[in-house]
């Protein structure tokens, strides 16, 4: 299983570093474009559809993405669309988890698929500007969320359960800890402030998430970056919640070692389009 991990991992670096670091944003648009296409794939087969149908659903989330960047939308600024997006993401999602995995099949179907469909373009939409602000600040973005996952994995093996009395979410990811998640937050937290002092020091012509919140003061940075962990986790709980749902453990098989491709991305679903959010305002 490790070696696997290890392979896919390289494999992924390999297509996904050149793309990002280009000279223009079109490669790296065009990498996240098929992978959010074939994300719609896996959501669809987690909702019941049929092959076909999950073709399908991946063809349309494709040509949602090239309609909207063909409408200019990577260059324009979006602040109302980001704090709408924002809105129903802390609302429903808070409400989802709330309500847990029995009442998730309760819902319509073709509700539930137009959600994530949505939640998906939306997503691609937020990653594809974000690289058109520039390296620096996507950049500031995908680590927020990776070091958030990597402390909380950490954390939570070495003190979970020692300080809370129970679980994060026990009915829908059981190895979560409140211990998990604070580690998450203190790790985002030295990130964001580490990293808005590097731009100080080597003056960065491209602004980074942390650079854009602490321009407004500290205060700004903190709570804004506490949000955005939160959030992070709330997209894996999310995915965990339909996973159960479905009675499967990864979303699909395609990344040996790692699952499928909303397993990689869905901590990033809530808190890139919340990081526009922010920065467009």
């Amino acid at each position: 299983m490790l070696k696997q991990r290890v392979v896919t991992a390289v494999v992924m670096l390999l297509i996904l570093l050149p793309a990002l670091f280009y000279r223009t944003a079109l490669p790296f648009c065009m990498v996240a474009m098929v992978l959010i296409g074939v994300a719609a794939w896996e959501w669809a087969r987690l909702n019941g559809y049929s092959q076909v149908h999950a073709l399908l659903s991946g063809l349309l989330c494709l040509l949602s993405c090239a309609a909207s960047w063909w409408l200019g939308m990577l260059e324009q600024s979006l602040p109302l669309l980001w704090m709408v997006t924002g809105a129903c993401w802390v609302l429903a999602g808070a409400w989802v988890l709330h309500r847990g995995v029995a009442a998730w099949a309760s819902h319509s179907r073709t509700l539930r698929q137009f959600a994530g469909l949505m939640a998906l373009w939306l997503a691609w939409l937020a990653v594809a500007q974000a690289r058109t602000v520039g390296v620096n600040f996507l950049l500031s973005i995908l680590l927020l969320v990776w070091v958030a996952d990597i402390f909380a994995y950490f954390a939570g093996r070495a003190l979970g359960g020692r300080f809370s009395r129970g679980k994060l979410a026990p009915s829908i990811s059981p190895g979560k800890s409140w211990e998990g998640v604070w580690g998450g937050m203190i790790g985002v937290l030295a990130l964001a402030f580490g990293w808005q002092a590097a731009d100080k020091v080597y003056a960065s012509t491209v602004p980074s998430l942390f650079s854009s919140l602490g321009s407004h003061g500290a205060w700004q940075l903190l709570v804004g970056a506490l949000f955005l962990a939160a959030m992070s986790v709330v997209g894996d709980l999310f995915e965990s919640l339909v996973k159960r749902s479905a009675g499967v453990k990864d979303s699909s098989g395609l990344l040996p070692g790692h699952g499928g491709v909303l397993d990689r991305v869905d901590a990033l679903l809530p808190t890139l389009p919340l990081a526009m959010m922010l920065f467009s305002f």
